[in-house]
């Protein structure tokens, strides 16, 4: 496991722990303390390149050779020698061969002779600059040429993109295409990276039926579990589902203890107020250690944080829509550290005229769902999916981004300037 036994300085308020009432958190407080409490998996895998795309560098990559080893021409042109540009007028050079990717010109290239050259390709050693194709006339067999040039244009340098022992990817970088594009130019074949976090996931709730069953009166069909698994793969994390269970003391510390006994985080949903059908802060409270479990935001205010075991642990409401609120705002920065990325990228925030009225009470952040677009004109604009309940999961379905009110907002008119959370930079 990644997250040592013990209890960390600072988990939270003596009061949760002991089951009392405490203020609400304010969000980024809560996501401070979260992360403070996030270590990353210590295991380090060794994995060919080919596998590595998403996962997050354990150990730094030093690039062992120059990119490029050798002078190349950045474009199909002519490769020559700079004092035989002209200053004026024209002149022309012969054409002594060609020397293409892979296969160099290997005779020699005097003064007023040039060699035809291709994208990539190495430069003969006599020649310095390279005039591209569409600024040469070939005439009987010689490139003529124009003023107007400078020496060394449309060259690469011997180390220009790196130079040997340059840093090429730090550690706690996840690694996208460009990453594995510069590792392999390097001739890297394997990487070492993390293990990917296991994450045990299980709802609460008597009403909860699987799919494909009938739904007797006051019965829901299980649609948290299935977006949290959505959720958490595109973090690229492995997955330990361990269904539904009963809403009772027993079998709820019973699911946590098999969560603990495989998995570095735990992330349930429902069963985190104060009801007495809700067990899961009280299993906490009691077997393990509580963090926080309430914040100030809208949908969501309910969210227990914590330790069980080794495990770190999510308790996020039972609303469809407070659950996934919450799991972005909280959960997934927390599990982007269990990773092991050094520095996850904050969520884009953009300026929107928001195109409707939005009802709002001051007192939490609020997380509407609104539909985002953008104008001829270059500026965003933002409308509301329509009712905003934690239960309207059709909405979260609809939107493509979150609208962000603030504490003490109260309703906006159209018109106005809002802050939108995209999808498209969060999921």
């Amino acid at each position: 496991m990644s997250a040592p036994d013990h209890a960390s300085p600072g988990m939270g308020d003596p009061r949760a722990a002991a089951g009392h009432d405490v203020p609400l958190l304010r969000l980024d407080e809560a996501r401070g303390r979260v992360l403070a409490e996030m270590v990353p998996v210590a295991e380090v895998e060794s994995i060919d390149l080919q596998a590595a795309l998403g996962r997050v560098l354990a150990l730094a990559v030093h690039s062992g050779v120059d990119v490029p080893a050798q002078r190349s021409s950045a474009m199909d042109g002519y490769a020559c020698d700079a004092r035989d540009l002209p200053d004026a007028g024209t002149t022309s050079l012969r054409i002594v061969g060609t020397s293409w990717a892979g296969r160099p010109h290997v005779g020699g290239v005097s003064r007023g002779q040039c060699v035809r050259i291709m994208t990539g390709a190495v430069l003969p050693d006599a020649t310095d600059t390279v005039v591209m194709q569409e600024q040469v006339r070939v005439e009987d067999g010689c490139a003529v040429v124009e003023a107007g040039h400078r020496a060394g244009q449309n060259v690469r340098a011997v180390g220009e993109d790196m130079r040997r022992g340059d840093l090429a990817v730090a550690a706690g970088k996840e690694l996208q295409p460009a990453h594995l594009g510069l590792l392999a130019s390097l001739g890297v074949g394997r990487v070492a990276v993390h293990r990917r976090p296991r994450v045990a996931i299980f709802s609460t709730g008597d009403e909860l039926r699987p799919l494909g069953q009938p739904l007797a009166p006051g019965q829901v069909y299980d649609s948290n579990r299935h977006a949290l698994r959505g959720m958490l793969a595109r973090l690229g994390v492995e997955v330990i589902d361990l269904g539904t269970v009963v809403d009772s003391r027993e079998d709820t510390l019973r699911a946590f203890e098999a969560a603990a006994s495989q998995a570095d985080a735990i992330v349930t949903s429902g069963g985190v107020s104060v009801g007495d059908a809700d067990h899961v802060t009280g299993t906490l409270r009691r077997h393990g250690r509580v963090g926080f479990w309430k914040v100030a935001i809208k949908p969501g205010k309910p969210i227990a944080f914590g330790r069980f075991g080794r495990a770190y642990f999510f308790g996020l409401p039972g609303n469809p829509v407070s659950a996934m609120v919450t799991f972005y705002q909280l959960v997934q920065p927390a599990l982007r550290v269990l990773q092991g990325v050094a520095e996850p990228d904050p969520p884009v925030v953009l300026r929107a005229r928001c195109e409707s009225r939005l009802r709002k009470q001051p007192g939490r952040l609020e997380f509407q769902r609104g539909v985002l677009g953008l104008l001829p004109s270059g500026s965003y604009v933002v409308r509301s999916t329509g009712h905003q309940g934690a239960a309207t999961l059709h909405s979260m379905s609809e939107a493509n981004c979150f609208i962000i009110l603030p504490l003490e907002q109260g309703n906006v008119e159209p018109g106005a300037e809002v802050e939108v959370q995209p999808f498209a930079g969060l999921f």
